[in-house]
C-alpha cells in the first residue's frame, strides 16, 4: 500500500502510517529498529531496495531523507516536505517513508525525522555515499546509536578511509571493513589450524579498494608483522598471503567467487568467498548495535601510514617498507634528532 503525501508534515505523517496500517489490518507495530537512509534522487532506489531486502532478517521502519536542490534563490526560500508512505508488502516486512525535503526545510531535516522515529528502538543512519566527514556530529547522525557509510562509494576511497579513521566515534561502521568479514573468519580460522608464528603477511587487491586497506591494517594491527601491499586487476581482494615459520598460509580468490586456503602439509581447499551484494552487508551492520572495537583499532592504525610508501603491483622485485607500529616509532626518534642536530 502507497500513500502520497504533498506539503505535508511529520504529524500527518504518522496519521497516514497509523491508518495504513489498519487498512492492511496489521495495527500492531513489530519493528527492532529505525533505519535513516540520506541519500539523493540517483541513488535511491538502490539503497531502498538493499533496505528492503535487509528488512526481512530486521523488521525496521525505514526513513529516506532525500534533500532536493533548489535552483532558484526563490525556490531556496520555499521550504516544503513532500512524502511517500509504503506499508505491507511495498515495504518489505517493515514500513517505508521517503521524504522529500525542499528549499531551506533541506538544511533542517533532522526536525523532520525527529518525530517519525520508533520509540524505545534503536536508530541506525547510513549514508550510501557523500558521507559526512564526522557523521557523529551531523545532525542526522547524531540521533543514532550506529552510523554506517561507505568509503567505497566516494570518489577517492584511501582518502575517506583516512577521514574515517581521524573522525571515528564509537558506533561508526563502514561497508569496506564488512565486505571483510568472510576474509577475516578465514584467516583466523586458518591460523586456528596452522599453530605458527607469523612473521610477515602480503595482501593483494585492486589499487583504490579501501577493503583491501583495512584488511591489511588489521592484520598489521593484530598480528604486529609487517604487511605488504601489492596491486592487482581484481575484482575487489585477490589474495592473502601469511609467512610462517612453518610456511606459507595463502587465501588466493581471482574471480571474486571461489577462493583456495592452501596450507604446508595439507592438501588445497575450496572455499566459498562470493563478493556480497549491499542488502547483505547492511543486514551484517544491523545484527549489532554496539560499538565495533576491532573496526575501530584497525581504522585508526593505519591513518599515518596510508600515504607512506606507495603499493607496488603484484610481482614486483622491490618491496615497499614493512609497516610496523616499532618501525613508526623509529621514523619519529630520527626525524627529532636530525630536527634537533641541525639547529
Amino acid at each position: 500500500m502507497k500513500i502520497d503525501l504533498t506539503e505535508t508534515t511529520s504529524s500527518k505523517i504518522n496519521q497516514a502510517l497509523v491508518s495504513a496500517r489498519r487498512a492492511i489490518g496489521t495495527p500492531a507495530i513489530g519493528m527492532v529498529l529505525t533505519l535513516v537512509i540520506v541519500t539523493d534522487e540517483e541513488n535511491a532506489y538502490d539503497a531502498l531496495k538493499a533496505a528492503s531486502d535487509s528488512s526481512r532478517e530486521h523488521p525496521s521502519r525505514i526513513i529516506a531523507v532525500i534533500k532536493r536542490v533548489s535552483r532558484s534563490p526563490r525556490s531556496r526560500r520555499d521550504a516544503r516536505l513532500d512524502a511517500e508512505v509504503r506499508v505491507g508488502s511495498d515495504s518489505g516486512t517493515g514500513e517505508t517513508v521517503v521524504l522529500r525535503l525542499h528549499g531551506e526545510l533541506a538544511n533542517h531535516a533532522q526536525s523532520v525525522v525527529l518525530p517519525l522515529l520508533l520509540p524505545d528502538a534503536p536508530v541506525v543512519v547510513w549514508w550510501p555515499q557523500d558521507a559526512p566527514a564526522d557523521p557523529a556530529k551531523d545532525p542526522l547522525g547524531a540521533l543514532a546509536q550506529r552510523r554506517i557509510t561507505d568509503s567505497y562509494s566516494a570518489a577517492r576511497p584511501l582518502d575517506e578511509l583516512a577521514v574515517r579513521g581521524a573522525t571515528y566515534n564509537p558506533g561508526d561502521t563502514d561497508l569496506a571493513w564488512t565486505r571483510i568479514t568472510p576474509w577475516r573468519s578465514m584467516l583466523a580460522a586458518a591460523l586456528d589450524q596452522q599453530v605458527a608464528e607469523v612473521v610477515a603477511a602480503t595482501v593483494e587487491g585492486e589499487s583504490d579498494n579501501p577493503s583491501c586497506e583495512l584488511l591489511a591494517m588489521w592484520l598489521a594491527d593484530r598480528l604486529g608483522v609487517p604487511v605488504e601491499r601489492t596491486h592487482s586487476s581484481g575484482p575487489g581482494l585477490t589474495a592473502v598471503r601469511m609467512e610462517t615459520k612453518n610456511g606459507t598460509v595463502t587465501l588466493h580468490r581471482p574471480d571474486g567467487s571461489l577462493a583456495t586456503l592452501s596450507m604446508q602439509g595439507q592438501p588445497d581447499r575450496g572455499v566459498a568467498l562470493k563478493r556480497r551484494e549491499t542488502a547483505e552487508l547492511l543486514a551484517e551492520e544491523l545484527r549489532r548495535l554496539d560499538p565495533d572495537n576491532t573496526y575501530a583499532s584497525a581504522v585508526k592504525f593505519g591513518l599515518d601510514k596510508l600515504g607512506s610508501a606507495e603499493a607496488k603491483p603484484a610481482g614486483s622485485e622491490e618491496k615497499p617498507p614493512a609497516v610496523t607500529p616499532a618501525a613508526t616509532a623509529t621514523a619519529a626518534k630520527k626525524a627529532a634528532a636530525k630536527k634537533a642536530a641541525s639547529k
